[in-house]
């Protein structure tokens, strides 16, 4: 497993903490907001919009504040104007980045960025710079505890799915960005329930870090995530699971 890879399911466990001050909440509205202004209020024909219900879905949000994510993402009641953006970025090491944003003032946001990065040993990087560097993906993890790895193999692998790995508590079925919905439904109907399923950017190839490095860019990747505009950020380092595990006590 990816370095990233590792600190997304550190990420996962966090969620529930997360969840219950808020930033969750926000941020997912946000992301419902923008889907419904570019691609329309109706989850069936909107796919980004029904990545993010789903989403909110799995954090307990009420459906009122998805219903009202929605009506400000139509029009049907007044809302802040968001737009989505991708700032591409080098962290300590020579680590490639890729920071999506949901913003309603570029102008700050950009600025609070470069500062989040300077502080911790990264830099902006010009445009076309790191996109390249990345493909972008589908992500589906389970519980090893609830299913058997063979049923899921068989499932995954007959809808579509590219692969699937397994690390000690999980698998991870990766697919095309293509197939990801049908996957993700062939999971659902045999009533596997994914613990998330995510389209996101993979990076190609990765770089080892260790001591110094390992640690500022973790802590570049914790500054930025807790940022209110920032929704993902995808990065192609690699860091040994001791090093990951003291950070995160």
């Amino acid at each position: 497993m990816s370095g990233h890879s590792k600190w997304a399911t550190i990420k996962r466990k966090k969620a529930t903490i997360d969840a219950a001050r808020g930033r969750v909440f926000t941020q997912i509205v946000k992301e419902i907001t923008v889907a419904a202004r570019l691609g329309g209020g109706n989850i069936e024909t909107n796919p980004r919009l029904r990545l993010a219900v789903d989403k909110a879905k799995s954090v307990n949000m009420p459906a009122e504040n998805i219903k009202r994510g929605i009506q400000k993402g139509t029009g049907e009641l007044p809302g802040v104007a968001y737009e989505d953006m991708m700032y591409e970025a080098y962290g300590a090491g020579g680590t490639a980045m890729l920071i999506e944003c949901v913003t309603d003032n570029k102008n700050r946001t950009v600025s609070e960025i470069r500062y989040l990065l300077e502080r911790n040993g990264g830099k902006l990087a010009t445009s076309g710079a790191v996109v390249r560097m990345f493909h972008k993906k589908g992500t589906i993890i389970l519980p090893k505890s609830k299913y058997n790895e063979d049923d899921i193999m068989n499932i995954v692998l007959d809808a579509g799915a590219d692969d699937m790995t397994t690390d000690e508590e999980s698998y991870h079925v990766a697919t095309s960005p293509d197939a990801f919905e049908a996957v993700k439904n062939a999971l659902t109907a045999k009533a596997c329930v994914p613990e998330s399923a995510e389209l996101g950017m993979i990076p190609d190839t990765t770089v080892k870090l260790e001591g110094k490095d390992a640690n500022a860019v973790l802590r570049l990747m914790e500054s930025l995530e807790e940022h209110d505009d920032v929704q993902n950020v995808y990065a192609n380092f690699d860091i040994d699971e001791k090093t990951m595990a003291e950070y995160n006590q």
